[in-house]
């Protein structure tokens, strides 16, 4: 399945009062590996949008196995692990010089915009998803 991997300077915006990147920080570092990695593979989420769809995450799970700091150069990952009807799970990770900061599973679903509601994933989407490994 596809991977995509992000690099990612760490700002001071990015950090909390001790210096290191605050935990909320990484779960946005995932989203931007995320987005690109389907804009990598020729989707545009605006025009998903138009159409009436909408990505989002259902669930998140993060493990934390050591900091990073302001100026770090890191790498946000996310892969592709399965795909459903609906869903796309990602194995996501922070890493920093090979060392994995922090870890994580991500579950998203494509919704219809006005209901909220799962939406069957087109099969060109899901083609692109599981042809480009």
């Amino acid at each position: 399945m596809p991977e995509y991997r992000l690099p990612i300077r760490v700002y001071i915006e990015d950090t909390d009062a001790g210096g290191i990147v605050y935990y909320v920080n990484y779960l946005k570092y995932f989203e931007r590996a995320r987005t690109e990695l389907i804009r990598s593979l020729g989707v545009d989420k605006t025009a998903v949008m138009e159409d009436g769809s909408v990505f989002v995450v259902t669930s998140a799970s993060i493990n934390y196995h050591a900091p990073a700091r302001l100026d770090d150069q890191l790498e946000s990952v996310a892969e592709v692990v399965s795909i459903g009807a609906a869903t796309i799970e990602f194995r996501q990770s922070v890493v920093r010089s090979g060392v994995e900061l922090a870890t994580g599973q991500v579950m998203v679903a494509l919704t219809d915009g006005s209901s909220g509601k799962p939406k069957r994933m087109p099969k060109g989407l899901r083609e692109l998803l599981t042809l480009s490994a």
